[in-house]
C-alpha cells in the first residue's frame, strides 16, 4: 500500500510543479500579447496619415505573432487544465485509500430492494461498493459496470478472460489515468450513443439528390462570377439583390430536413471530439490479453480508425452548430454551407454508421475495465480467485470486506466444497454474523465479475448469488415485513424449482413472526433447501437450528461468533469458530445500560 500511496503522491507533486511552470508561461505570453497590442496601436497612431496599404501591412505585422501567441496560450491552458484534473484524480484516489470515496459516483439511483443481492450487499448508493470502485467517465461505461455488478458472469471462460484483462490494464496506470482525465474534461450525456444510433437510422436525402450535390459546387462558382461582373459593372446592383434573395430562398428551402439532421447531434461537437480522443487512447496498442486486444481491434474496421471517423463527425457537427451566426448565414447563401454539412454528415453515416454500436461497445467495455483495474492497482494485496468447474465451491482463507479499513478488518475462512451444503452461523448481537455474510457475498461477487478479491486464497464456482439480509416492509405496496420476507424466500424456491444453480445467503430467517412459528418455519425451509441440492450460508440467533447438523451431518456445518464477557466487559474477537454459540449478550447489555431485566 505504501507503493500505491507514493505513486499518487509523486504524481501530484510532479504535476503541481508542471502547473506552476505552465502558469508562469501563460502569464509571460499574456504579457507579451498585451505589449504587442499596445505597440501596434502606438505604431498605427503615429503612422495614421500614411497610405492604407502600409497601415494594413503594419497591422498584419503585429496580428500574425499575436495570433500565434493566442494559439500557444490556448495550448498551454489546455495542458494546465489536464494537469489540474490529474492532480484532482490522484488526490481523490489518496482519499479513497483512506476509505473516503465521496468524490466518485455511487449510482444511488440503482438502489433496488427487489434485486437478488445488490441492496443487501450495499452495492449502490453513497458509501457503497460501486462508489469505491467506479472510475468510469462515460455514461455507457457506467451503465455497463452497473450491469456487471448486477448480473455477474456465470461462465468460467468469460471470467478468466476478464481477469487477464484486469491484470494487464492494472499495470498501465498512465493509460488509465489519461483515459479518466480525458473523459472528465468534457463529460458526455446519457443519450450520446443513442443519438448516434438514431443518426444512423436517418434516411439519406441530400447526398442522394443530384440537384443538391451539384448545387453546392455550382452556387459558389456562380456567385464568384456575379461578384466579378458587379465589380466591372456588367450587371446592375438590383439584379445582384434579386439573385441574393433567390439564393437565400433556395438555401433555406429545406430548413426542416436540415433541422432534423442537426437536432440529432445538436451541440455535441466537443463531446464527440472527446470520444475520439478516448478511442484513440485505446487503438493500436499491442495488448497481451485477449479481451483488451479484441476491444482495440473493434475500433479498427475496414482499415478505418474509429477515433479519426468520430473526430471527422465532430467537425461536421461543429459546422452545423454555427448556423445561427451572421457569418454562417452569409456563407450559407453564397456557398450552401448547411447543405454541404448535411451531405457530409449523411456520407459519414453511410460510411461509418454500421460501426457505431461496435465502437461504443468497445469504449464502454474499456471504460468499465479501467474501474476494475484501478481497483486492483489500489489493492495490491488482493488476489485473483480460482474458478471451479462444478457446482458448488466457495472455499477460501482470510476473507475480508473491501470497505472495512485494513487496520480494523478481521478476516475469516469459508469452506463449502460440495452440494448440498449449508453453513449455519449462530452468535450474539454485534458479534460479526452480518458482516461475515456480507464479506462472503461481496467477495463471491468480485470473483464472478473477474475482479480481485480480498482474500489470501479463494476458489469459487460462479453460481447465481441470491441474498436476504435486509428485507423491509412497504407502506406503498401495503406489505408487512413478514410478507416481504416470504416473497423473498418464495423467489428463491421458485428459482431452485426452475433448476438454477444458486448460492444463497440468508440472515435471520422469518424475523417477522413469533419465535415458535419462526423456529418451525426455519426448520422446514432448511430441509426444503437441502432437498434442492443447493448451497449457502444462514445466520441466526436461534440456537435450535444448530441441532440440524446432527440430523444432516453431511449437508450442514455449524459455526459461531462469540461475545466474550471478561471482568464485566463485553468483547468481540469477530473470529469464526466451529460449533454453536455459547454466549448471548442482550441481557448483559441491557443491564449495562441501566434497563431492568
Amino acid at each position: 500500500m505504501e507503493k500505491v500511496h507514493n505513486y499518487y503522491q509523486n504524481t501530484i507533486e510532479a504535476y503541481t510543479r508542471r502547473v506552476d511552470n505552465l502558469q508562469k508561461k501563460i502569464h509571460l505570453f499574456g504579457t507579451i500579447r498585451l505589449l504587442i497590442v499596445i505597440v501596434a496601436i502606438i505604431n498605427i497612431w503615429v503612422l495614421k496619415d500614411m497610405d492604407w496599404k502600409i497601415l494594413a501591412g503594419i497591422f498584419l505585422l503585429y496580428a500574425i505573432p499575436f495570433a500565434v501567441l493566442m494559439f500557444y496560450h490556448s495550448l498551454l491552458s489546455n495542458r494546465k487544465t489536464y494537469a489540474e484534473a490529474l492532480i484532482r484524480l490522484c488526490s481523490d484516489e489518496l482519499k479513497g485509500l483512506n476509505y473516503d470515496f465521496s468524490a466518485f459516483d455511487g449510482a444511488p439511483e440503482k438502489i433496488d430492494g427487489e434485486h437478488s443481492f445488490s441492496l443487501d450487499l450495499d452495492i449502490f448508493g453513497n458509501r457503497s461498493f460501486f462508489q469505491s470502485i467506479n472510475r468510469t467517465v462515460t455514461h455507457i461505461g457506467k451503465e455497463l459496470l452497473i450491469n456487471w455488478l448486477s448480473n455477474p458472469l456465470t461462465n468460467k471462460a468469460d471470467i478468466l478472460k476478464r481477469q487477464e484483462a484486469v491484470k494487464e490494464l492494472s499495470t498501465l496506470s498512465h493509460l488509465r489515468q489519461h483515459f479518466y482525465v480525458t473523459g472528465t474534461l468534457q463529460p458526455g450525456k446519457k443519450n450520446d450513443s443513442r443519438l448516434l444510433s438514431d443518426l444512423s437510422k436517418l434516411p439519406a436525402y441530400f447526398s442522394k439528390n443530384l440537384f443538391w450535390k451539384t448545387s453546392v459546387w455550382l452556387i459558389p462558382c456562380f456567385w464568384l462570377l456575379a461578384i466579378i461582373a458587379l465589380g466591372f459593372n456588367l450587371i446592375h446592383p438590383t439584379v445582384f439583390s434579386i439573385l441574393f434573395v433567390l439564393s437565400f430562398l433556395i438555401a433555406y428551402s429545406k430548413l426542416k430536413k436540415i433541422n432534423e439532421i442537426h437536432n440529432t447531434v445538436n451541440k455535441m461537437e466537443k463531446i464527440f471530439a472527446t470520444y475520439a480522443r478516448l478511442m484513440k487512447s485505446i487503438e493500436g496498442d499491442s495488448y497481451k490479453s485477449e479481451l483488451l486486444s479484441d476491444l482495440s481491434n473493434k475500433l479498427i474496421c475496414d482499415n478505418i480508425a474509429a477515433s479519426q471517423a468520430v473526430k471527422k463527425l465532430s467537425s461536421h457537427i461543429g459546422t452545423m452548430d454555427q448556423r445561427g451566426t451572421l457569418t454562417a448565414v452569409l456563407l450559407n447563401i453564397f456557398t450552401f454551407r448547411d447543405i454541404r454539412a448535411a451531405i457530409a454528415i449523411e456520407k459519414w453515416n453511410q460510411t461509418y454508421g454500421k460501426h457505431i454500436d461496435q465502437w461504443f461497445d468497445a469504449l464502454a467495455n474499456f471504460d468499465a475495465l479501467c474501474s476494475l483495474s484501478g481497483f486492483y492497482f489500489n489493492h495490491p494485496d488482493y488476489m485473483f480467485p480460482e474458478i471451479a468447474d462444478s457446482y458448488f465451491e466457495m472455499s477460501g482463507k482470510a476473507l475480508g470486506h473491501p470497505l472495512i479499513p485494513r487496520n480494523a478488518c478481521v478476516k475469516n475462512d469459508i469452506s463449502i466444497e460440495k452440494n448440498p451444503w449449508f453453513l449455519i452461523i449462530t452468535g450474539a448481537n454485534m458479534a460479526g454474523k452480518s458482516t461475515y455474510l456480507r464479506t462472503i457475498g461481496i467477495n463471491f461477487l468480485l470473483a464472478c465479475i473477474g475482479a480481485p478479491v480480498c482474500a489470501e486464497k479463494l476458489s469459487v464456482y460462479p453460481a447465481q448469488l441470491v441474498t436476504s439480509l435486509r428485507t423491509s416492509d412497504s407502506l406503498v405496496s401495503n406489505e408487512s415485513y413478514f410478507f416481504a420476507e416470504l416473497k423473498r424466500l418464495k423467489m428463491i424456491i421458485d428459482r431452485l424449482k426452475e433448476g438454477e444453480e444458486l448460492f444463497i445467503i440468508l440472515d435471520e430467517i422469518l424475523k417477522g413472526t413469533n419465535s415458535v412459528d419462526k423456529q418451525k418455519g426455519s426448520f422446514a425451509l432448511m430441509k426444503q433447501l437441502i432437498t434442492y441440492n443447493t448451497c449457502g450460508i444462514i445466520a441466526t440467533h436461534d440456537l435450535a437450528l444448530g441441532t440440524l447438523e446432527e440430523e444432516f451431518p453431511n449437508q450442514i456445518k455449524n459455526y459461531r461468533f462469540e461475545a466474550d464477557i471478561t471482568n464485566n466487559e463485553l468483547t468481540f474477537s469477530y473470529l469464526l469458530r466451529e460449533g454453536v454459540a455459547q454466549n448471548m449478550n442482550a441481557s448483559f447489555l441491557m443491564k449495562k445500560m441501566g434497563i431492568t431485566i
